[in-house]
């Protein structure tokens, strides 16, 4: 009995050496079953068992311990680690790579609520080994994570694809599939701004203990906390980004301003300075950079710096002025990326300004080339002196000499117009003006600008307005100088014009024409509108003093000859039996011995090439005076006459 009894103290002495020494769990179990052998049974064997229970439970408390202690060093550490500044990415990785490491887990991911929609999308996955979870989303109030956050709490499951507690979502499922992960622990990101989820994944069925569920959520909390700090630093970046931008540019602004202030000065000190032109548009060039040329205001090369490869001045000029830009003080983009702004003295055109600086042109360029056309304009005022207003006195004195019935000579005056860049050899067209109710002189003013801004004349004569403009359409010239004299305070005025003339003898012939034409415009109660002769109808022809039939024939009808030519129809007959019966197409259909309905069609054709209002009583009485005048013509011509004299005569 003593021999047992010594058998079962040394074996409990064993085990607690065992449990001092931390020795292995099967050690424990082989103490008890050396005691077996040695003889130990009874109370003495169960005394040696319940030790080793004991002790065994003790070790794994101790080991627990031990673990817990290890983790909370890890979340000291990742506190620590977390405590230091780091981009919201950063940190989601730190987080991520901690709570694997924690839990001894497989995968671990952060989901967080994606920027495009009301979904969720994966962030900073370690662990994984597939790349299935690119750009992968979540819809909403799918996956472990939507129940997370609806209940505020820590979810996990053993099976993750198995269990049906919580809303599946079909490219999730695909991923943990691909993964083969099993278990999954979801906890909320409960102190972060942000709705987001920690997640951490086993790659086998597990069922996570409650205190790995605590640690996994303490990590959550701490993780939240610099997850809203990382996002506020990044916040915090940008706009400091942001600002240091605005500053940069700021002080590249205050830069430009103060370059463009010394190139303004600089340009002021060479004009007050009374330099040419020449030196002038040198240094336009040097602070440009680019090409550039001064013309005067009818194209005249005043200076150059460098050379404008593409475009003649001619070319220059004429498009400046189909661009509209003569008065305007913005440069203008033309042709092969040469850019014009108008050289201006108040109202007064003195030239143009032209750069080929390229397609475009940076805010500082278009300021400098702005301040460059006004330099060339004071320039230009100084050294002309008051030559824009004895230019507009040889303009008026032209003119008027052109009006006068006793004629200089040609050359005398061809020459005058030259001087002042026109020619009047080219077409030119005769505008006349009366002013209702105004004070003259404020439309003479008007005028003379109008006139001088599109290289024509202007004079007062016999109490009106009188304008000799270069082109070919009266009426569209006529218009231009009532849009330009239609603002003034006592009322637009009426305008008259004829022509085109291209011989300073015919240029009072075609006053003369204009002013009857105002005549009859104030006489038909018209006054405050404007119109030429030609489109006065048959009224023009009477007013004019070479009457020109074939020009009012074509007008009115010569769509229908026209017609009746090319495709041998007889709509002119038609006509002339639809006005012969009064305007019955009954009648007419009878006379001409076809259907009513041929008739009908006849005069639906007409009136698609004369226009719908041809059957209108005033204009229906020019069209049966331009047939008889066609009826005349074809006879004189079957006679062998000069038609067109024989018209005339026969109008007259």
């Amino acid at each position: 009995m003593s021999q047992k009894k010594d058998a079962s103290v040394a074996a409990v002495l064993a085990l607690l050496d065992l449990l001092a020494g931390e020795g292995p769990a099967n050690r424990f179990e082989a103490v008890v079953e050396e005691a077996r052998r040695q003889g130990v049974t009874g109370a003495d064997l169960r005394m040696v068992e319940q030790t080793r229970r004991l002790a065994l439970g003790i070790q794994a408390r101790l080991e627990r311990r031990q673990q817990w202690s290890a983790a909370l060093a890890t979340l000291v550490d990742t506190a620590a680690d977390l405590a230091s500044p780091h981009t919201v990415e950063d940190t989601l990785k730190i987080i991520t790579r901690r709570a694997r490491l924690l839990l001894g887990a497989d995968v671990s991911w952060v989901t967080l609520p994606a920027a495009e929609d009301d979904g969720g999308r994966l962030h900073s996955l370690d662990g994984h080994v597939t790349m299935l979870n690119a750009r992968l989303r979540l819809p909403k109030g799918a996956g472990l994570a939507a129940a997370v956050l609806a209940h505020r709490a820590p979810l996990w499951t053993s099976d993750y694809l198995t269990d049906d507690s919580f809303r599946h979502a079909d490219e999730l499922d695909q991923w943990i599939s691909a993964e083969g992960l099993h278990a999954v622990l979801a906890v909320p990101l409960s102190r972060a701004a942000t709705a987001g989820a920690l997640h951490v994944a086993d790659r086998s069925v597990r069922h996570f203990s409650a205190d790995e569920i605590a640690l996994v959520n303490m990590l959550a909390e701490i993780g939240g906390v610099a997850l809203d700090r990382a996002v506020y630093l990044d916040e915090t970046v940008a706009e400091m980004s942001a600002l240091r931008e605005r500053v940069l540019r700021a002080e590249a602004a205050r830069d430009e301003a103060r370059a463009l202030a010394a190139a303004q000065g600089a340009l002021l000190d060479l004009v007050l300075g009374g330099c040419d032109p020449q030196l002038l548009v040198e240094e336009c060039r040097r602070r440009l950079g680019a090409p550039v040329l001064l013309c005067g205001p009818h194209g005249t090369a005043i200076a150059a710096s460098g050379a404008l490869c593409g475009r003649t001045r001619e070319e220059l000029a004429r498009a400046a002025e189909d661009t509209g830009t003569l008065l305007d003080p913005s440069p203008a983009l033309l042709d092969d990326g040469i850019w014009s702004v108008p050289v201006l003295a108040g109202s007064h055109h003195l030239g143009a300004l032209y750069v080929q600086a390229g397609p475009a042109l940076s805010a500082d360029a278009t300021e400098l080339l702005r301040h460059a056309a006004r330099a060339a304009a004071v320039l230009l005022s100084l050294q002309e002196g008051g030559g824009t207003v004895v230019e507009g006195q040889f303009r008026d004195e032209l003119l008027g000499d052109l009006l006068i019935s006793v004629p200089r000579p040609r050359d005398v005056l061809e020459r005058r117009a030259r001087r002042l860049g026109i020619g009047l050899d080219q077409p030119h067209v005769v505008v006349v003006a009366r002013a209702e109710g105004d004070p003259q002189a404020h439309a003479v003013t008007r005028a003379s600008s109008c006139a001088l801004r599109m290289n024509g004349l202007q004079t007062t004569h016999e109490g009106d307005i009188v304008l000799l403009l270069p082109g070919t359409d009266p009426g569209a010239a006529a218009r231009t100088v009532h849009d330009e004299l239609s603002s003034l305070p006592g009322g637009p005025p009426t305008v008259s014009g004829s022509g085109p003339v291209s011989d300073p003898g015919a240029v009072l012939h075609g006053y003369r024409e204009a002013a009857r034409c105002l005549d009859a415009m104030t006489a038909l109660g018209a006054t405050g509108t404007s119109a030429s002769t030609h489109e006065m109808g048959f009224v023009g022809l009477l007013l004019s003093e070479q009457v020109d039939a074939e020009r009012f024939i074509q007008s009115t009808i010569g769509a229908v000859l026209d017609y009746d030519e090319q495709r041998l129809t007889e709509l002119v007959r038609t006509l002339d039996a639809y006005f012969d019966t009064g305007g019955s197409p009954t009648y007419a259909a009878e006379k001409l011995h076809v259907h009513p309905n041929t008739v009908a069609r006849r005069l639906e054709r007409i009136g698609d090439l004369i226009g719908s209002d041809w059957q209108r009583p005033e204009r229906a009485l020019e069209i049966q005076l331009a047939l008889r005048m066609s009826r005349i013509r074809r006879v004189l011509r079957e006679r062998g006459e000069p038609a067109g004299d024989a018209a005339g005569d026969q109008d007259a």
